[in-house]
């Protein structure tokens, strides 16, 4: 049952993403500001901190994954938020092994990750001719305020996953260590 957890978070944080807009108040919807919630991404962040182990890569799979499911539910393009997020997880991954996991690293990392993805996805669209925007406009209304906003969840989301990614990626490994 406990493998189902992780994929049933991830899914009820794709169809938040959808409605997130909708819970801030108005005044910050109204200006020029474009924030993108990468709530699924956040939550991927965490995955690769406290519950994957250098040698296993569930977070990629579930990058992948999820990432194809936002581009099918959300995107008219298949594969772009595909390749970002899975693109973005590796290299958390990677950034993973040199660090410990605490609060601060999980900012740097989220940091990371989100900066990272947006700006593969604007390349993508760029390319695909979807978008044409500027890059100095791009990187203030779009990156800047979806940074931050994400970063605001990440800081909220900590305190209330950390303990259990870390207990379930013990169990995961215990499991896998008697087989």
């Amino acid at each position: 049952m406990k493998r189902l957890y992780l994929p049933l978070i991830l899914f009820l944080f794709l169809v938040m993403e959808g409605v997130a807009l909708d819970l801030l108040p108005g005044s910050l919807l109204t200006g020029d500001l474009l924030i993108v919630p990468h709530w699924v991404l956040i939550f991927l962040v965490f995955i690769t901190i406290f519950y994957d182990k250098e040698t296993t890569y569930f977070s990629i799979i579930y990058a992948l994954t999820f990432g194809l499911l936002i581009d099918v539910v959300y995107t008219g393009i298949l594969g772009v938020y595909m390749f970002s997020y899975a693109f973005a997880i590796y290299i958390i991954h990677l950034l993973n092994k040199m660090l410990h996991g605490n609060i601060h690293v999980s900012i740097l990392l989220g940091a990371v990750a989100v900066i990272l993805s947006d700006i593969s996805i604007h390349v993508i669209y760029l390319v695909a001719g979807v978008n044409d925007m500027m890059w100095k406009d791009y990187f203030m209304t779009r990156l800047l305020p979806t940074l931050i906003s994400n970063l605001v969840f990440l800081v909220v989301l900590y305190p209330i996953v950390v303990k259990r990614l870390t207990t379930w990626g013990q169990e995961q490994l215990s499991r896998s260590n008697t087989l």
